[in-house]
């Protein structure tokens, strides 16, 4: 089956032109000038190369199709005009047999499906790769007909085929390392490794319904963003069930405005939603394109398939923080020594260079109206300039790119005027200023304390420790740390008593 496979590979390649890739390896040329004389597909003829990968990669089917979905938000490894591309690719897939469907839920749990749902519709109202959506009703205590709910149900055998997908992946990586000329850099191997992670992660559907109930919990009462509940007791490994949202896609801008929806308060929702998830909560839907959003009734975003989370550290939201603050203050020397404290580039980059380069590339931008700057190209160029500074790009960082770049077009699409940055600005300067300002202090503090308060009592118990040590050259030196630290840990208990004591009684 994997010979098969890989031969259905081998012929895609040849069929779509993507030798043409040999052509680019001094040893390989002669395999391309030979590679030519085969026939080709009549579809690819005069297409530019990023088109023919795309093409390809839709042949190869769903597996490839999403490798190829995620490999376009690499835009630190890839070139704009392949990103660009494969960006385009669609994850559309014919549904499986509703009875299947049924059946499957059955064996996850071990009953009928009457015992489950007073009602079941074995028609899918959705179709992707990796799984299908059925509407289903909850039992109420009289046995009839209760909520409305969705019942996300995974492909039969998806496993095998994505794990015989992925283990030709890891084959052609180590290939592509080895023959293509930039293919050290690229990290084709790091990339696969990445994109398995990612698949399995969907393929088991209690890691989407705990981020789902997350999500919710971060915005309960909120008048900007609505996440269905979670059934967790009909769930299981490869189904999931939850709320069943009524509303408007958010792409049929028409209905929206026949039904009375504020397009620039919503437009104004979606950069807030955003930006609250980042620096408020760190942790965010990283799947927000069009097909994953509703509108209620009411106003509200409907957030919808949770399989796609991501989270920063106060470490990331700080230096992130930073970075957008002084591009648009013009301030190209802080981004450049941000980067460097942040780990981003290499320690040993000099500020000066790395300086110049984030200048030469962002300084375009400001040529157009501040209104018109997006947010996620001024992280997608900085990820650009970073290749020449081998900067290790962290995946967080990534999918914080992706889920920019969807909300910025999301939110031009509702109200073409928005001005991103005066929206955001005001989040992000509150954001600092709480984060190094006095109410920083007191929370760093009050989170800080219990720590310290079972630090302290500990230091006698070392101190003997030490002492007892035969370690005798490390003995003096030791004692005297432990002195130091006594002294300066009994400073930090009394600064700690009295701004907690103000702070008591401030309330």
């Amino acid at each position: 089956m994997r010979i098969a496979r890989f031969y259905k590979i081998f012929s895609t390649f040849h069929r779509y032109g993507l030798s043409d890739f040999f052509g680019l390896h001094p040893r390989l040329r002669w395999l391309h000038r030979a590679s030519r004389l085969l026939p080709r597909s009549s579809v690819t003829r005069g297409q530019p190369l990023p088109v023919r990968v795309r093409l390809a990669l839709e042949s190869l089917g769903p597996i490839f199709v999403k490798f190829g979905q995620v490999l376009s938000t690499r835009r630190d490894l890839l070139p704009p005009e392949y990103a660009d591309e494969l960006a385009l690719l669609q994850d559309r897939v014919p549904p499986f047999d509703g009875k299947i469907a049924r059946d499957q839920i059955e064996i996850a749990f071990g009953k009928p499906i009457k015992e489950l749902y007073a009602e079941f519709d074995l028609t899918p109202v959705a179709s992707a790769s990796v799984a299908q959506v059925h509407r289903a009703w909850l039992k109420n205590g009289n046995d009839e007909r209760g909520r409305e709910v969705a019942v996300k149900v995974l492909r039969p055998g998806i496993l095998s085929v994505i794990e015989q997908d992925l283990a030709l992946m890891r084959v052609l990586a180590r290939l592509a390392e080895r023959l293509l000329p930039d293919g050290r850099r690229l990290k084709p191997r790091e990339v696969v490794a990445e994109f398995d992670k990612y698949l399995h992660d969907e393929l088991d559907l209690m890691h989407e319904a705990a981020n789902a109930s997350q999500l919710r919990r971060n915005f309960v009462g909120s008048d900007q963003l609505v996440v269905p509940e979670v059934f967790f007791d009909l769930c299981a490994r490869n189904v999931m069930t939850m709320e069943w949202m009524h509303g408007t896609p958010v792409s049929q801008t028409d209905r929206l405005i026949e039904q009375g929806v504020d397009l620039k308060k919503l437009s104004r929702f979606g950069v807030e939603i955003f930006f609250t998830q980042v620096f408020r909560h760190g942790f965010f839907h990283a799947d927000m394109h069009p097909g994953n959003i509703f509108v209620a009734a009411d106003g509200r975003y409907i957030a919808l398939d949770f399989g796609i989370v991501g989270s920063l550290t106060e470490y990331d939201k700080r230096y992130l923080a930073i970075n957008f603050l002084a591009f648009f203050n013009r301030d190209y020397h802080r981004v450049a020594t941000a980067h460097i404290e942040s780990g981003w580039v290499p320690k040993d980059t000099r500020a000066e260079e790395l300086e110049a380069a984030v200048r030469t590339v962002c300084e375009p931008i400001f040529e157009k109206p501040l209104s018109q700057i997006s947010f996620g190209l001024v992280l997608l160029r900085l990820f650009e300039t970073s290749r020449r500074f081998n900067v290790e790009i962290q995946p967080q960082l990534v999918l914080l790119q992706k889920t920019l770049l969807n909300i910025e077009g999301l939110g031009r699409q509702l109200d073409p005027d928005l001005d991103l940055w005066a929206t955001a600005k005001p989040f992000l300067v509150k954001w600092m200023n709480e984060q190094i300002g006095w109410r920083g202090l007191l929370r760093t503090l009050k989170n800080e304390a219990p720590d310290w308060a079972t630090t302290l009592p500990a230091i006698p118990r070392k101190l003997n420790e030490a002492l007892s040590a035969d370690h005798t050259g490390l003995l003096i030196e030791g004692y005297t740390q432990l002195m130091r630290e006594q002294k300066r840990q009994n400073w930090l208990l009394a600064l700690i008593a009295v701004l907690l004591g103000l702070l008591l009684f401030a309330r």
